[in-house]
C-alpha cells in the first residue's frame, strides 16, 4: 500500500505537467481548418439554441454547467406550461359569441338571398308579361312566334308543376342538403332570367317548368334553414347545459323565442322583394305606357262587379317600343343580381346541420324519406293547419294579381301599378315586426289578428264597385293595400312561427313539415291560376270561406294542444350505416339513440348488419353469423362477467 501511493502521486504530477504544456500551445495550432459551410452551420446551431456557447474545443467544462441546464429547463417549462394570461372560460365565451354572430349572419344572408331571387324573378316576369301583352310588340318583334300562347304555357308551367313537388322535395333536400338546395334553386331562377335573352318556346317554357319544380324545395329549405338557425343559436347561447354538450333533444319550448325573432327578421327582409321587383317597371317601362284614356277606353266597371281580370282592357299599352339594347341592359343587370344571390347562398350561408347529422338524415333509407311526408299528415296538428296553408297561398297571389289588377289598374291605370305593389311590400315588411309581440303574447294572436284584418277587407271589397279611371280613389286603395299587407305579414310570420314552435325539438322532421306547408301553398296558387276567369265576388267568397274554415280549424288545434291530446307522429327509423372494413367494438355504442328500443328492433338491426356484411364480403352466411356484432357483443359481455367473478 505504501509503495502504491507514491506511484499514484507521481502519475498525477506528470498529468498536470502535460496539461500545463497543452494549455501553453497556441489554440490555432490545435483547431483544424474547417470550411466556411461548417462554420456557418455551427453559428446557426448556436443561434437556434438561444444560449451563449463557447467554441467547440474551448471551455468544455462550461457546457456541462449544471446551473445553465437547470435554467434552460426552467425556460422550456415556462414556455410549454399554462400561460398566466390565458383564461379558458373567457376564450370559450368568445368562441361561442362568434358562433352566435355566425348564426345571425346566416339568417340575414339567407333572407337577402331569397329577397334578391324573388325580386329579380317577379320584376322580370312582370316586365315580360306587359311587353308580350302589347299587340304592337308581338307583331313587330315576333310576328309569327305566338308570344301570347307561349306566356300561357309558361304560366301553366310555373303554377302547375309544383303540384308534384310533394313527391321529390324531401328526397332532394336530404340528398343535396339544405344549403345546397337553396343554392341550386337560386341557380334555376338565374336560368329563367338568362332565357329571356333569346325568347323562344324551347327556352321560356322549359325554364318556367324548372322554376315550378324548384318552388316547393326552395321554400321548404328556407323554412327549415331559419328554424335550424334558431336551434343552433340556442345551443351556442346555452353551451354549458348538459343536454347541449351531449347533443340530446332540446327541452320543450327552449328555442321558441329565437324562432319568433328569426322568422320575423326573415319576412322583414324578404317582403322588400316586392319593392325591388317594381324597379324595372318604374325605371324602364313607365315612360313607354299609354295614358288611362287609351288603356281603359273600353272598360265599363271595376271592382266586385267584373268577371275575369279586366274586361275590355286595351291590347296596346305601349306608346313606343323600348329599344332592344335597353332591354338587354336591364336583363343583364337582373342576371347580375341573380348571380349575386347564388354567391350569397354559397359563401355567406353556413350549413344547417353538422356533417354527422346530415349523414344520419340520409341513412334512414330513401324509401322512408319518400314515405315520411305522407305519414306526417297523420298528425292532427298539421291536418288542422292545412286550411291556413291554403289561405296563405290564396291571399298573396290575390294581392299581387287579383286586387292590384281588377281594382288598382282598372281604377287608377297601369302607371299606378308599381305604387300599389310598393305600398304592399313596404307594409308587409314593416308590419312583420309585429310578430315580435309573440315573445310576450300567445302565439294565436298573430294568425287570428291577420285573419280579422283580411276578413274585414274581403267584406269591403265585395261591395266595392267603382267606375274606371277614378284618380280620387287613390287614397282608399292605398289604405286597403297597406292593411292587406298588415294581414299578410301577420299571416306569413304567424304560420311559419307556429309550425316552427310545434316541431322545434324535432330537427329531423323539419324538412317534412315545411314541405307539407309549402306544398299546400302551391296547391292554392294553382287554384288561383284556374279561377282567373271567374266573377270577382265568387273569388272573394272562396277566400272568405277558406279564411273562416282556417280560423275554426286552428281554434280546434289549439284547444286539443291545450288539453294535451296525444298527437300521432311517425317513427323515424334509426340510421343504418353500411359496415365496411373493421368494426371496432366499444362498451358504449355512439350510434345508438338515447331511448332504448325493444329487443326485437335490436335483433332486426343486428341481422341487417349481418346481411350487409355477408353481401359485401361474399363469404358464407354461417361463417359470418359466428363473427356477427351480436355474437361478438355477447362474447365481450361474457368476458366482462368472468372478470367480475374473478375479482
Amino acid at each position: 500500500m505504501k509503495s502504491a501511493l507514491p506511484q499514484k502521486t507521481e502519475e498525477l504530477n506528470d498529468f498536470q505537467h502535460t496539461n500545463t504544456q497543452f494549455e501553453e500551445v497556441p489554440r490555432a495550432s490545435l483547431v483544424p481548418q474547417t470550411s466556411n459551410m461548417e462554420a456557418i452551420e455551427e453559428e446557426r446551431t448556436v443561434d437556434d439554441c438561444g444560449v451563449v456557447v463557447a467554441p467547440p474545443n474551448g471551455g468544455m467544462n462550461e457546457l456541462l454547467d449544471v446551473g445553465q441546464e437547470d435554467n434552460m429547463q426552467g425556460q422550456m417549462e415556462e414556455f410549454l406550461g399554462p400561460q398566466a394570461q390565458y383564461n379558458e372560460e373567457e376564450e370559450e365565451r368568445k368562441y361561442y359569441r362568434r358562433k352566435r354572430l355566425g348564426v345571425i349572419k346566416n339568417v340575414v344572408a339567407s333572407s337577402f338571398g331569397a329577397m334578391i331571387v324573388y325580386g329579380v324573378y317577379m320584376g322580370l316576369l312582370q316586365m315580360q308579361l306587359i311587353l308580350h301583352y302589347d299587340m304592337t310588340y308581338r307583331e313587330v318583334k315576333y310576328s309569327n312566334l305566338g308570344l301570347e300562347d307561349i306566356d300561357r304555357k309558361m304560366l301553366m308551367g310555373i303554377n302547375v308543376t309544383p303540384i308534384i313537388g310533394f313527391l321529390y322535395t324531401p328526397v332532394l333536400i336530404r340528398f343535396l342538403g339544405t344549403k345546397w338546395m337553396m343554392f341550386l334553386a337560386s341557380g334555376i331562377y338565374a336560368l329563367f332570367v338568362s332565357t329571356n335573352y333569346w325568347e323562344r318556346y324551347y327556352t321560356l317554357v322549359p325554364s318556367a317548368v324548372a322554376i315550378g319544380v324548384a318552388i316547393v324545395p326552395l321554400w321548404a329549405s328556407l323554412g327549415n334553414y331559419i328554424t335550424r338557425m334558431a336551434q343552433q343559436y340556442y345551443e351556442y347561447a346555452n353551451y354549458r347545459e348538459e343536454h347541449v354538450q351531449e347533443q340530446k333533444k332540446l327541452p320543450k319550448g327552449a328555442c321558441h323565442n329565437y324562432i319568433i325573432v328569426f322568422q320575423s327578421l326573415f319576412y322583414v327582409i324578404f317582403n322588400l322583394s316586392f319593392v325591388f321587383a317594381e324597379l324595372p317597371m318604374r325605371l324602364v317601362l313607365h315612360h313607354h305606357l299609354h295614358e288611362n284614356k287609351h288603356i281603359l277606353a273600353n272598360v265599363k266597371i271595376c271592382g266586385a262587379a267584373i268577371s275575369g281580370v279586366i274586361p275590355g282592357f286595351n291590347t296596346t299599352v305601349l306608346t313606343n317600343l323600348p329599344r332592344s339594347m335597353l332591354l338587354i341592359q336591364v336583363e343583364s343587370v337582373l342576371m347580375g343580381f341573380a348571380f349575386l344571390s347564388m354567391i350569397i347562398f354559397l359563401v355567406l350561408c353556413g350549413p344547417a346541420y353538422r356533417p354527422t347529422e346530415e349523414i344520419d338524415l340520409r341513412s334512414i333509407g330513401w324509401g322512408n324519406i319518400f314515405q315520411l311526408p305522407f305519414k306526417h299528415l297523420r298528425d292532427y296538428r298539421l291536418r288542422l293547419l292545412c286550411p291556413f296553408f291554403i289561405y296563405s297561398g290564396f291571399e298573396v297571389i290575390f294581392a299581387v294579381s287579383g286586387f292590384s289588377l281588377s281594382y288598382g289598374v282598372c281604377i287608377l291605370g297601369l302607371k299606378s301599378l308599381w305604387l300599389l305593389i310598393v305600398v304592399y311590400g313596404l307594409s308587409s315588411s314593416v308590419f312583420s315586426l309585429l310578430s315580435l309581440c309573440l315573445l310576450r303574447l300567445p302565439r294565436w294572436l298573430a294568425l287570428i289578428g291577420g285573419a280579422v284584418v283580411h276578413g274585414v277587407l274581403l267584406v269591403v271589397l265585395m261591395v266595392l264597385s267603382v267606375k274606371p279611371s277614378s284618380p280620387d280613389q287613390l287614397g282608399p286603395l292605398l289604405v286597403i293595400t297597406a292593411l292587406w299587407g298588415l294581414g299578410s305579414a301577420l299571416n306569413k310570420t304567424g304560420i311559419s312561427t307556429v309550425v316552427g314552435m310545434l316541431y322545434a325539438e324535432e330537427k329531423e322532421r323539419l324538412d317534412f313539415v315545411y314541405t307539407i306547408y309549402h306544398w299546400w301553398q302551391a296547391i292554392a296558387i294553382f287554384i288561383v291560376y284556374l279561377w282567373s276567369r271567374m266573377p270577382m265576388r265568387a273569388k272573394l267568397s272562396i277566400l272568405l270561406a277558406t279564411l273562416l274554415l282556417a280560423c275554426y280549424c286552428y281554434w280546434v288545434m289549439e284547444r286539443r294542444v291545450a288539453r294535451k291530446v296525444q298527437h300521432r307522429i311517425p317513427r323515424i327509423p334509426r340510421p343504418r350505416h353500411k359496415v365496411k372494413g373493421y368494426c371496432y367494438l366499444e362498451e358504449d355504442n355512439s350510434d345508438e339513440s338515447d331511448e332504448s328500443d325493444d329487443e326485437g328492433d335490436q335483433a332486426e338491426d343486428d341481422d341487417q348488419v349481418v346481411e350487409e356484411m355477408g353481401e359485401e364480403g361474399g363469404q358464407d352466411p354461417g361463417a359470418e353469423a359466428a363473427e356477427s356484432p351480436r355474437a361478438r357483443r355477447r362474447g365481450v359481455e361474457g368476458q366482462q362477467h368472468r372478470w367480475e367473478d374473478a375479482e
